[in-house]
């Protein structure tokens, strides 16, 4: 196995009072265009993985998420051509604010056993299955 840069990244699968998830499209000129994944975003230097998570939220869906609501399920590690992919998943079931897109994304709120019917990245799929299971 050849050494890649390790990339970390945070996600969150936020979960509806009808326990549908949240996914948002990737919108174009961004890597990975018009797949679907679960909200989040790159680790930056220094920062816990809930802190970036709480401020990725509120950068890509105005939305405001406290620490201790973010529960932990399961993370992905994932070789692509050119990096590693290593990312936490974590599950939100409570935050303030109306969930809207604030980076050209489109969002749709999707019940767990249907997640499969949208393309997403590599990393993001075996996420799913645990997503059944705690759902």
């Amino acid at each position: 196995m050849s050494a890649h840069a390790i990339v970390l990244v945070v996600a969150c699968a936020l979960i509806y009072q009808d326990n549908r998830v949240l996914i948002a499209r990737r919108p174009e000129g961004k890597p990975m265009a018009g797949l679907w994944e679960f909200p989040g975003g790159k680790i930056e230097e220094g920062e816990l993985p809930e802190a970036a998570l709480v401020r990725e939220l509120r950068e890509e869906l105005a939305i405001e998420v406290k620490p201790p609501c973010l529960a932990p399920l399961t993370f992905a590690s994932h070789s692509y051509d050119d990096f590693h992919l290593l990312m936490p998943l974590f599950i939100c079931r409570k935050w303030q604010g109306m969930v809207r897109p604030k980076e050209n994304q489109e969002l749709k709120w999707v019940r767990p056993l249907r997640l499969r019917d949208y393309e997403m990245p590599a990393a993001d799929i075996p996420l799913i299955s645990h997503l059944i299971d705690a759902l």
